[in-house]
């Protein structure tokens, strides 16, 4: 057995340990000190990939492009941007064919465009043989600030792809285990070119897979997404709290509530307007309603996907608008959409099925414009249906009303 380890305390322990052991069976044991990378980067180029067993925690940061880590990854193929995607690539590598692999790492790889490469790097050279899920974020590890949904993975070097099976259990104590076994097509979908990694949790199928009219891209819709430009910071100098001549609307997470919008809020400890001027201009978009989605949830919210709508009779005379980084704007080429449409794509993605089914792939907090990019769709005609529906109603949009809508619509 081969042990890795960069702590020269932890080394002490760790020897202290697999020396017990070695006096009560047969094992030849070595703990390395020094950089991971580094080491196992020297014995892939030297052809020492003989592993048949794996078993890592491995380290989370984020490696900067330009770095000594980076460039040594890439010597051996690998394309990652965090230390456990590159612990995970590079133990990988360094299996024998029919190796195994188990490894606790966060769910940040299932999705995003960031970890494509390593995505690809894992089903082209593994097979996915299991999935654990703690269905709590924060009991798990009790002693660290988790901020996303942890992943155990079993991997089988070169193996042939069958059915995974897909654990969950509220915490580590795995008291309420439940195991069940899924075709590999429901946890990559066969027509997805991103290669989002799927953890169902359930056998039965989600409403948005059983609906046939789910099927659209927003290019086939011809409506856009895209993250909201203003970064409050940067442009500090141009923030107001209030409104007030020359500047107009900028707007936060806080101004959207069940579907509408609010703005101006006083005491908000966020500014309302932003001056409008050459320096600001080209953050701007023109007046006009919009579909936004918040790109942050708290730990623990009840939804991940929260949507908004943008009306122009919230705003009194006024020719641009500024949408703050926290949100993803949907709009047609920067530009407003038809109400019913807004207020239709708004109802479609604040259905409890949307984000049943966003949660499959993505175990974080953040909900970026790429997710959303890349999510199916009912027709242009549906959503704009769906929209006229909300409009015409006289109350708060419950989410039962909303569900029963979909529900109407999707059967």
């Amino acid at each position: 057995m081969t042990a890795f380890e960069l702590d020269n305390l932890l080394q002490h322990e760790l020897n202290h340990t697999l020396s017990s052991h070695a006096t009560e069976v047969s094992l030849k044991y070595e703990v390395l000190g020094g950089d991971f990378i580094e080491q196992a980067v020297n014995r892939i180029q030297f052809g020492q990939c003989d592993f048949t067993h794996a078993i890592l925690n491995p380290p989370y940061k984020k490696i900067n492009s330009d770095s000594h880590h980076r460039l040594l990854l890439r010597q051996v193929g690998i394309e990652t941007v965090n230390l456990y995607s590159a612990f995970l690539a590079l133990t990988v590598a360094l299996l024998a064919p029919g190796g195994q692999l188990v490894a606790i790492i966060p769910r940040s790889f299932c999705n995003g465009p960031y970890y494509r490469p390593f995505r690809d790097f894992l089903l082209e050279r593994t097979a996915i043989r299991q999935l654990h899920l703690f269905d709590s974020r924060n009991k798990q590890f009790k002693d660290d600030a988790v901020l996303q949904e942890n992943v155990i993975l079993v991997l089988e070097r070169g193996g042939r792809q069958g059915e995974v099976t897909v654990s969950t259990s509220t915490d580590d104590s795995f008291v309420d285990l439940s195991i069940n076994m899924h075709p590999f097509e429901r946890i990559v979908f066969l027509d997805d070119a991103a290669r989002f990694i799927h953890v169902p949790t359930t056998i039965e199928q989600l409403p948005i897979e059983q609906s046939g009219i789910i099927r659209y891209s927003l290019e086939d819709l011809g409506v856009n997404v895209s993250t909201g430009p203003v970064v409050d910071f940067r442009l500090k100098e141009h923030l107001r709290p209030m409104p007030e001549p020359g500047a107009v609307p900028l707007l936060y997470p806080a101004h959207f509530r069940c579907l509408k919008t609010q703005w101006p809020q006083p005491g908000l400890n966020k500014a309302n307007a932003i001056r409008r001027n050459p320096e600001t201009e080209k953050w701007l978009y023109p007046v006009g309603c919009y579909c936004v989605v918040r790109r942050f949830s708290a730990k623990e919210e009840r939804r991940r996907v929260v949507a908004g709508v943008v009306n122009p009779d919230a705003f009194d005379g006024v020719e641009a608008l500024g949408f703050e980084n926290h949100l993803n704007v949907f709009h047609q080429s920067k530009k407003g959409l038809p109400e019913a449409l807004a207020y239709g794509l708004a109802v479609f993605l604040s259905t409890t099925a949307v984000d049943e089914n966003f949660r499959r792939f993505s175990g974080h907090t953040q909900v970026n414009a790429t997710d959303l990019k890349l999510m199916k769709y009912p027709s242009r005609e549906v959503l704009i249906a769906l929209g006229a529906w909300a409009m015409e109603q006289n109350c708060v949009l419950t989410q039962a009303m909303i569900d029963s809508k979909f529900e109407m619509f999707s059967t």
